[in-house]
């Protein structure tokens, strides 16, 4: 007997020629009868994000125990405590605004007016809701926050990947941001595992269209870092892509909701200080002094003038060369117009600062950058590179943390 056309099996669409996409493996779900069978309850659902997000979370731990390995070590030879280290430069600052911004602004310049003003204040609350809900003091409230922003921060970007590469892929981008040589600071007291985790998941909800969710982690990045403001560029462009392919105009929810958590931070600046622009009083007197834009001449200046004796001079103007072979190599990858906008943001205002440039840490923060390259790079370039990275990570936490002098500011 012929089977009935209308109950002939579907045929597997066929790739476009040319195009060998791997195939994805097919979620696992228990079988389910009846109704719940179109919607999973929400332990399947649960378990369908947890299994795969261990990949991510381990290679989170390993970089972060390789990390401590060092700091160890370290400690050993210079006598000084493993907390110390791992709670020096900004992490005292994140963790003095986690006890309470101060309400007035310091006179002077340099070092007299630098103050807790000069940090967003995101992470300050998570410590400070950390050490509420556990009761443990406040350091350790932020290395326990900032170890759980690592994880976040890899698996936000591991599932962001996923939208469009197969899970090695995913390893390979994930493991090239979390062993980049800045990532040490993840394990310290610093922003960048949940400026990189709202980050990771603005981008996520844009590419699924939820433009609402996408803006509000878009303000959680905001409200996170200075650069994480510039969550509202991709934004921008997501919802003129979709307006103009789609006609979709809801899409304007993601810019409009993505300024609100800086716009929040200055409103509070503004009632408990005096002023709204508190934050970048503080910065420009404490930190940003200095002619705009002098960041990268100056440290080609000084290496010419002086040579490689400075080890600040030399591992920004290393960077600065790196970061421009990264990124035109991430524009061969075809990143597209979202992410690589917010790459482009993020090295313009690193390139207009008068004193950062385009750091180990600036290269971090664009981490599609990293992420994208990792993920699409040729297998037999990956190990070599991660390899290179990882040494690079463990080489400038020792001049951060070692004996140098001057030592490396991250």
């Amino acid at each position: 007997m012929h089977r009935p056309a209308g109950l002939m099996p579907p045929s597997e669409p066929e790739s476009p020629p040319g195009l060998d996409l791997p195939a994805r493996p097919e979620p696992r779900v228990a079988p389910v009868t009846g109704a719940s069978k179109a919607h999973p309850s929400l332990r399947d659902r649960v378990a369908l994000v947890a299994k795969p997000s261990l990949r991510p979370a381990g290679i989170a731990v390993a970089s972060r125990i390789g990390v401590l390995l060092v700091a160890g070590a370290l400690s050993m030879v210079t006598k000084q405590s493993l907390g110390n280290e791992i709670t020096s430069w900004d992490s005292q600052w994140y963790l003095a605004a986690a006890k309470g911004y101060p309400h007035y602004l310091l006179p002077g310049h340099g070092n007299a007016a630098q103050s807790a003003l000069g940090f967003f204040p995101a992470l300050p609350l998570l410590i400070r809701f950390t050490h509420f809900i556990l009761t443990i003091d406040y350091t350790r409230s932020g290395l326990l926050a900032t170890f759980a922003t690592s994880i976040t921060a890899a698996i936000a970007v591991w599932w962001l990947l996923r939208e469009t590469e197969d899970a090695e892929a995913a390893d390979r981008g994930t493991a090239l941001v979390l062993f980049s040589p800045a990532s040490f600071v993840l394990s310290m007291i610093y922003g960048e595992g949940l400026l990189i985790t709202t980050c990771a998941l603005a981008f996520l909800a844009l590419k699924r269209r939820r433009w609402a969710l996408a803006g509000l982690f878009a303000a959680l990045a905001g409200a996170t870092d200075p650069l994480g403001v510039l969550m509202i560029v991709p934004c921008a462009v997501a919802a003129w892509t979709a307006i103009r392919d789609h006609r979709d105009r809801t899409s304007w929810a993601a810019v409009a909701l993505a300024p609100l958590g800086v716009l929040a931070f200055f409103a509070y600046l503004w009632v408990e200080v005096g002023t709204p622009l508190a934050w970048i009083i503080t910065q420009r007197r404490g930190w940003q002094g200095g002619v705009p834009a002098a960041s990268i001449p100056g440290v080609f200046s000084w290496l010419f003038l002086h040579g490689f004796n400075n080890i600040n001079g030399t591992v920004k103007a290393s960077s600065a060369i790196v970061v421009l072979l990264l990124f035109f190599l991430f524009i061969r990858v075809r990143p597209g117009a979202v992410m690589t906008s917010f790459v482009l943001a993020i090295l313009a205002v690193g390139a207009a600062s008068p004193v950062i440039g385009w750091t180990p840490r600036v290269a971090l923060r664009a981490f599609p950058l990293l992420a994208l390259l990792g993920a699409r790079m040729p297998r037999r370039w990956f190990g070599p590179a991660v390899a290179v990275s990882a040494i690079l990570m463990a080489v400038l936490a020792i001049v951060t943390w070692g004996p140098a002098s001057p030592p490396f500011t991250p």
